[in-house]
């Protein structure tokens, strides 16, 4: 008798470390709901909770600068890599009313979804979902604001912002006069005068994309 309760034990045991490792595939999709910007090729991850992309008020990481400054999320990913479940890139450009869709996986239970991707034309401004709880069942809605990484002034001058609007430069690495240091809520496009951008045609107002998530097993 001892014998059979010690084994539906270790069988139950065993069914919920099973349970507890499956992968969960999620159907995301990103809308783009700026009236003039568009995203970068589109970085999505799916991560334990104690990863992030980054924190408000902090000073970016330089892979999230690279990323924010010239949309490359190359290096943001190989970071990311070694801690998280899933991590792809969407490639190509997110025009303004477009919607694109991609599946990833993730452990069942408490796991999390982030997702990135720069907007231009801005000099280091990027859209972000950061650490978003995963749906335990059906779908989830995410309204998601633009953020400024602090890397570089934002002088909206096509030479310093890249992209087929413009064609400038894209990340530059060194710190610069004008930079504010620490990622923050971006508060758009501003007249400055000279050979810069037009904010009646390139301002926003957050939020700028929406993110939704299905649970799709």
């Amino acid at each position: 008798m001892l014998k059979t309760r010690l084994f539906a034990i270790a069988l139950t045991l065993f069914a919920t470390q099973a349970i507890s490792q499956e992968n969960v595939q999620y159907e995301v999709s990103i809308t783009n709901i700026t009236l003039a910007q568009s995203f970068t090729p589109q970085l999505v991850v799916t991560h334990p909770g104690n990863v992030r992309l980054f924190r408000l008020g902090n000073k970016a990481r330089e892979t999230l600068e690279i990323l924010a400054e010239g949309g490359d999320t190359g290096p943001l990913t190989e970071r990311l890599a070694p801690a998280v479940d899933e991590v792809k890139t969407i490639d190509g450009l997110l025009a303004p009313g477009q919607t694109t869709t991609t599946t990833v996986s993730a452990e069942s239970g408490r796991r999390f979804l982030s997702v990135a991707a720069m907007m231009i034309p801005t000099n280091d401004t990027f859209m972000a979902l950061n650490r978003a709880r995963l749906p335990s069942a059906g779908t989830l809605e995410f309204m998601v604001p633009a953020y400024d990484s602090g890397t570089e002034a934002n002088d909206q001058n096509c030479a310093n912002i890249p992209g087929p609007t413009c064609g400038g430069v894209g990340y530059v690495g060194a710190p610069g006069e004008g930079d504010e240091g620490f990622v923050h809520i971006s508060n758009g496009f501003h007249e400055l005068g000279g050979d810069t951008l037009s904010p009646a045609q390139y301002d926003w107002r957050n939020p700028v994309a929406r993110i939704t998530v299905r649970r799709m097993n």
